[in-house]
């Protein structure tokens, strides 16, 4: 692999290959390619935000499974990016404490040399009053011409112990495929990236109030990653040193559109729509009483699960605007 004006900083460490777990593997891979499709068969997406910035625009839908907590999935693009720079952007732990304020430390336990399958330890801040997370992730790349499917999901690992702090997060899926498309400036070139996530994960509070939260704090933390990216562009094109993570992001396992068609054409699983609502909550399916006891629920409930800054800071200021009308 030719490296250009970078360097490399290697681990300290050097694990067997034959020792690596499988904890990545196709069925991730195929699953989200029907949720790329929306051939999974799930209940319908339905639309929740459309924003943009300057260089940025942004979408997110919201389902509810039968079973799990809420599900997520966006649709974000950046003007005057590539896939490859932006899939080594959201892999490369070093940087991300950048601009993800909520990363205290990561680690690598595991890495293969030739998938480019990782294991990694990630510790993320929370306020106060609630305890620090732990999140084990297994994460892996598959490439089939410029567009990349990158799994992240929560993986069981008995050699790091679980302590009462920080609390293990189990429950954990957030996947995306990136992919170079058209400029929305009109000019018809393949200038723009998008990246279309797929999230969610135990949060360990009632979840309709989880959504709440989510819905009024989600475009507060989305809109701070652009500028992220934008530090990442220019760090990378003035020679900075390429990190691991980056580094593994770039180990790729090949797939051609052939596969991807086999999977369209044999799975006999129904296609989900999409529904559009109002950006506007309506909350009618939240009781009032839910509501201004909110943070009682809130108080009692941070320490049981994850709660995304969204959440937190979403509900809070939701709170916040009902007391002031109160």
């Amino acid at each position: 692999m030719i490296m250009g004006a970078f360097t490399l900083r290697m681990p300290k460490f050097s694990i067997p290959n034959e020792q690596k777990p499988n904890f990545v593997n196709k069925e991730d891979l195929e699953h989200l390619c029907q949720l790329v499709e929306m051939k999974d068969g799930g209940p319908p997406w339905i639309q929740m935000m459309d924003r943009s910035a300057p260089n940025m625009s942004y979408k997110a839908w919201q389902r509810d499974p039968k079973h799990g907590p809420p599900q997520y999935r966006s649709s974000t693009i950046f003007e005057d990016a590539t896939p490859e720079l932006v899939r080594d952007f959201f892999w490369d732990d070093e940087f991300r404490s950048n601009w993800d304020d909520m990363l205290a430390s990561s680690t690598t336990i595991e890495e293969c040399p030739t998938t480019g399958t990782m294991i990694v330890q990630w510790i993320r801040k929370f306020p106060f009053f609630c305890k620090d997370r732990e999140y084990i992730i297994g994460r892996r790349i598959w490439e089939s011409g410029r567009s990349y499917y990158c799994v992240t999901k929560g993986v069981p690992c008995p050699s790091v112990p679980r302590r009462d702090t920080p609390r293990r997060v189990d429950l954990y899926y957030s996947s995306w495929c990136i992919r170079a498309v058209e400029s929305k400036r009109g000019n018809g070139q393949l200038t723009a990236c998008e990246v279309l996530l797929f999230h969610y994960e135990d949060m360990g509070i009632p979840w309709e109030l989880a959504k709440l939260g989510i819905r009024k704090g989600m475009w507060g933390a989305v809109k701070k990653i652009e500028p992220g990216f934008r530090a990442y562009q220019k760090a990378r094109a003035s020679g900075a040193p390429l990190s691991r993570p980056a580094f593994m992001a770039q180990i790729n396992s090949k797939i051609g559109p052939e596969y991807l068609r086999f999977l369209g054409d044999t799975e006999n699983l129904s296609e989900t729509q999409i529904a559009s609502t109002s950006d506007k909550p309506s909350g009618r399916n939240i009781p009032k009483l839910l509501i201004f006891g909110g943070a009682i629920i809130l108080a009692c409930s941070l320490d049981r699960g994850l709660l995304t800054k969204a959440v937190i800071f979403g509900v809070a200021r939701r709170f916040g605007n009902i007391g002031n009308r109160l």
